[in-house]
């Protein structure tokens, strides 16, 4: 009799305590809502003036996609990092529009993401310094970019320079961002912002999610007259780099300049023939064809006709694109505006975030 009491009882009350644990979970997140966890995108692009092809493959491509499959996504003009390199104040204030001319005109759309300027937001930074005194020194100078672009200013590169891996954890985190569009170049950026977020979770309970990268599918792109680098606008050599906005002349004239090798047969291997490989993924790219079936199509082909191929296809894509991007150009208080409100919309998601940070290590 006793025992089946007991098994009663347990009938009874295992619904009983499932039914309580939920609803102390749903009453946690009705009363603290910054518990939830929102799959969120964040990501950002230096405001180089109008990005060159590799950027768009690479990145803004990307973008565009993404804005359709998630309901929370937020791009930004990362104007505070383009001060790590010196700027005069006048091109930097162009290359901002420029910047968001190109992004709006290759279909980002600020209906379905919120898109705006850095400096507009100041909780960045104002979280970039709380994080930065989590942060260990050492692990700031094992950044192969920090090395590199060290190396580029006489190896007298600034405070900026050094920590700007930080600002970009700043970046992520305020938003709770859970998911960053990377290349293969800022991996390491990313595990970084990944480790402050756990070590500030150790520290002060857990509050932000682990954000988790989204690798870009495209091959890298790299320059066209050196394909031992990535394509780069900061390349000196003019012909190196292809811009969206190039005219139809100039992309010929960089296809046709285009290093490759003395075998006039289009293959695809990157190790023993990395300048007509480059071709070869820039061509998949922009049509959106795989590797196999580009060079199925360029079975006959030799290499010097192949570069107008790949021209053509490149021409073909960004026509469009470039020609929005003039219409755009024109009329600068539309792009202000479009910056200025997505700030409006970043910073009200931010504060919040923020307002939680500052009580979580003691600011109020």
């Amino acid at each position: 009799m006793q025992s089946d009491t007991l098994k009663s009882t347990l009938v009874v009350s295992l619904p009983a305590i499932r039914w309580s644990i939920k609803t102390d979970l749903l009453q946690l997140l009705l009363v603290n809502p910054e518990n939830m966890v929102v799959d969120r995108i964040f990501s950002g692009i230096q405001p180089t003036g109008t990005p060159h092809l590799g950027n768009y493959l690479g990145a803004i491509q990307n973008w565009v996609n993404l804005q359709e499959e998630c309901s929370s996504v937020l791009y930004s003009i990362m104007d505070m990092h383009s001060l790590t390199m010196p700027k005069e104040p006048a091109v930097l204030r162009q290359n901002i529009l420029d910047t968001t001319a190109a992004i709006l005109a290759c279909g980002i759309d600020p209906k379905k993401c919120f898109l705006f300027r850095q400096s507009l937001v100041p909780e960045h930074a104002e979280l970039a310094w709380i994080l930065g005194c989590l942060t260990n020194m050492p692990r700031l100078l094992r950044l192969p970019q920090w090395k590199m672009k060290r190396a580029s200013q006489n190896n007298e590169g600034t405070v900026g320079l050094l920590t700007y891996p930080v600002l970009q954890a700043a970046d992520i985190l305020l938003y709770k961002s859970t998911r960053v569009p990377v290349g293969e170049d800022q991996v390491l950026h990313l595990e970084l912002a990944q480790d402050i977020a756990q070590h500030f979770n150790k520290k002060y309970g857990e509050f932000f999610p682990v954000p988790k990268a989204i690798l870009s599918t495209t091959k890298k792109i790299k320059s066209l007259r050196d394909p031992a680098v990535k394509m780069s606008k900061s390349d000196p050599q003019k012909l190196a780099t292809v811009n969206i906005a190039d005219s139809p002349d100039d992309i010929v004239l960089k296809f046709r300049k285009a290093v490759t090798d003395f075998t006039s047969e289009v293959t695809y291997d990157p190790a023993a023939r990395p300048g007509v490989s480059n071709l070869v993924s820039i061509h998949a790219a922009v049509t959106g064809l795989s590797i196999e079936e580009v060079l199925q199509q360029s079975v006959g082909l030799d290499t010097a006709h192949y570069k107008m191929v790949v021209a053509e296809s490149v021409i073909q894509k960004f026509a469009p694109i470039r020609n929005e991007i003039k219409k755009l150009q024109e009329d600068k208080s539309h792009l202000m505006k479009v910056l200025e409100d997505g700030a409006v919309k970043a910073k009200e998601l931010a504060a919040p975030i923020y307002q939680e940070i500052r009580r979580l290590v003691g600011f109020q």
